[in-house]
């Protein structure tokens, strides 16, 4: 890992994904609210290749996909889908850029990591990639080619900026588990072997030379696969953590992994005191007696998910509400 692996994180951060189809409004509310640690803003509202699959696909190198009524599905080359991902994702960051002149610090970029990708890509054949090896090996390799590149437009466009990769990978657990179905939805694909999920997530993380966070908003995230593959923080639900989860963030906090903690709902609900957003993070603390002064510098307080499905108003007030949480977390961790 480079030297860019040594970073301050900020407080609180958003997921990625905003309502709307305005790139200028996204990037002016995410820059405005996060002063210590914006991201760039997706907007799966405006249709296929803004979605958090056809984003990524657009990234991709020598591997393209188009839409079809079941999904993306990869083909021979660039088409109108890909071409449209791409222009979008070049508007997002000319808005990042317009509203970060200046800006030196931790910027958070998202896109999908390979194995949910695998899952959700089908082959010429209508199945999903994850049931080939080969696939998923080109995939991925593939995919850490296409972030590089991105990874390096965005240095050159924000200079002062210490790039953060979130890989999404809401899917990695059924992976895991053999619970992804097969285009017929009568199977399953088999499960993946953990140490080929692990290196593979591995060499990405290496060939990025960034600091990398996993998110994933589904039930059981495998914290210490993660920890060992070289992530640097993990991004949750922690609405869904269960007592199981807690040995292994004890260890993954120990151990100096970041938690992203999703404590603010990602739709629109009633909030009142940020600090009762915290709550639970505190109480998992005094649980894992873990010390109540690291609390602050190992949590980053985000909303419990991507915020496509709230409104705009909601969504504004929920990364607010980050803020705040997170400074009661800072001022009150115990």
């Amino acid at each position: 890992m480079s030297d860019e692996s040594k970073i301050n994180w900020g407080p609180a951060t958003g997921i990625g994904s905003m309502p709307g189809g305005d790139a200028r409004e996204a990037a002016k509310t995410v820059t405005g609210t996060f002063e210590d640690f914006p991201y760039l803003p997706e907007l799966p509202a405006r249709g296929p290749g803004a979605d958090m699959i056809g984003r990524t696909a657009g990234l991709l190198v020598e591997v393209y996909a188009r839409v079809e009524p079941s999904g993306w599905r990869i083909g021979d080359r660039p088409g109108m889908d890909t071409r449209r991902a791409r222009s979008w994702l070049r508007e997002d960051l000319d808005a990042l850029e317009e509203f970060t002149q200046g800006y030196e610090g931790p910027l958070k970029v998202q896109a999908v990591g390979p194995w949910t990708l695998a899952a959700a890509l089908e082959r010429r054949n209508g199945e999903a990639a994850l049931g080939d090896p080969g696939a998923c090996r080109d995939l991925a390799g593939s995919l850490a080619e296409g972030l590089g590149a991105h990874l390096a437009d965005v240095r050159r466009r924000i200079p002062g900026a210490r790039p953060v990769l979130q890989l999404d990978e809401p899917s990695l657990t059924a992976v895991l588990r053999g619970h992804i179905k097969t285009a017929s939805g009568y199977r399953t694909h088999r499960a993946v072997d953990r140490q080929v999920v692990e290196d593979t997530l591995r060499e990405l993380i290496e060939a990025s030379g960034v600091p990398v966070v996993v998110h994933s908003c589904a039930p059981d995230v495998p914290f210490a696969l993660l920890r060992r593959a070289g992530v640097e923080g993990v991004s949750f639900d922690a609405g869904l953590l269960t007592e199981r989860d807690e040995d292994t963030i004890g260890e993954a906090v120990e151990a100096g992994t970041q938690l992203f903690a999703g404590v603010v709902p990602s739709t629109d609900a009633a909030l009142s005191d940020p600090a009762s957003n915290v709550s639970g993070v505190r109480t998992l603390w005094r649980r894992l007696g873990l010390n109540p002064g690291s609390l602050a510098g190992s949590v980053v307080v985000t909303p419990s998910c991507g915020l496509a499905g709230a409104s705009p108003a909601y969504a504004r007030k929920a990364l607010a509400q980050c803020v705040r949480a997170a400074r009661s977390l800072a001022d009150n961790p115990e």
